[in-house]
């Protein structure tokens, strides 16, 4: 059963404050008697929970026989409060949903309804990983470790040209009226589905036409029945919020770190297993092992995949599976 959390008159980064903000969330297992053994799952980029919860099995990568495993729905992701479900945001002008509010937001949630104060595991992939970055930064002391998987704490300037890319198809459609889609962009989709897939899978993935293996008939059959399908399922504006959390993305920026990035991976006291794709795109294994370095308790295990940036979300993907599933139960048992 899906959860709600609902908090009243909510502070946001960008200045607005949201009379009524809306978490969603799912839970998997049971919280043991002393709350020791609390996971926390949060979302990526376009996915909800029902897109993630395939490896939360006792013989995949998160046992909830083990783990009392909550997976929060990010700010923007069409189920908890998101420009479609809220004309008070679609809206609001300069309104837009950073990663201290998904985390203030978790944290009110772990703490009001469950009593957690303290987290065994951040595990997150591509944008799970930037909120499991800030979480170990702005609770450090709440925080035992981290797993983040193909994702940064800052996004880097390479990948905010990928973003602003998938930016600009969307709202290149004729169905944008400079605020808000008046009807359903036809072309923006396909244009950013393909820009999209460009980029989540390595050129070695499409030299050997992996997709074929998925039961695609052609490529444009797999760019057509899996990116686009895929993303024609999301609405157009919380594609576009989603993005703006993205771009966004620094986990120094905040009160407590006030600019100073450095500062902020230094001060994450979690163990952290950093855990890129060595063909990811956008987020770089060079990017994901700099920050590795600042972080003084990090574990640096790139994924050898050419899976590209997808290698960090195997649920096709066998072998990638089983790596990271030995991986995480190695890391958890330390």
């Amino acid at each position: 059963m899906t959860h709600c959390f609902t908090l009243l008159n909510f502070p946001l980064q960008c200045g607005v404050i949201l009379p009524e903000a809306q978490l969603i969330y799912q839970t998997y297992g049971e919280l043991n008697s002393d709350r020791t053994n609390v996971i926390l799952y949060p979302t990526s980029y376009g996915a909800q929970h029902t897109d993630l919860e395939w490896l939360i099995r006792p013989d995949r990568i998160l046992d909830p026989t083990r783990w009392f495993i909550i997976i929060p729905n990010m700010f923007g992701n069409g189920l908890s409060s998101s420009p479609s479900n809220s004309t008070y945001i679609l809206a609001k002008d300069g309104f837009w949903f950073s990663h201290l509010d998904n985390i203030h937001a978790q944290e009110k949630l772990l703490r009001e309804v469950f009593g957690i104060e303290h987290l065994a595991l951040v595990y997150g992939w591509s944008m799970g990983a930037q909120q499991a970055y800030h979480w170990g930064a702005l609770y450090s002391d709440r925080v035992e470790k981290i797993i983040a998987l193909c994702g940064t704490a800052r996004t880097t300037d390479h990948n905010k040209i990928f973003l602003m890319s998938l930016r600009s198809a969307l709202t290149a459609d004729p169905t944008w009226t400079g605020t808000r889609f008046d009807g359903i962009p036809e072309r923006g989709f396909k244009t950013f589905a393909r820009i999209y897939a460009s980029f989540a899978a390595s050129q070695e993935f499409y030299r050997e036409g992996l997709y074929y293996s998925l039961g695609y008939t052609s490529l444009e059959d797999y760019l057509y029945r899996f990116w686009e399908a895929s993303y024609r399922k999301r609405d157009p504006h919380n594609l576009l919020s989603m993005i703006d959390t993205w771009l966004n993305c620094d986990v120094s920026n905040n009160p407590i770190y006030q600019g100073n990035y450095q500062k902020a991976l230094a001060s994450i006291k979690a163990k952290t297993l950093v855990m890129p794709a060595t063909t990811d795109l956008y987020f770089t294994p060079e990017d994901c092992q700099n920050e590795a370095k600042m972080i003084p308790n990090a574990e640096y295990l790139p994924i050898t995949s050419i899976w590209g940036h997808r290698a960090g979300n195997p649920y096709q993907n066998h072998p990638d599976e089983t790596f990271i599933r030995e991986a995480v139960r190695d890391f958890l048992l330390r």
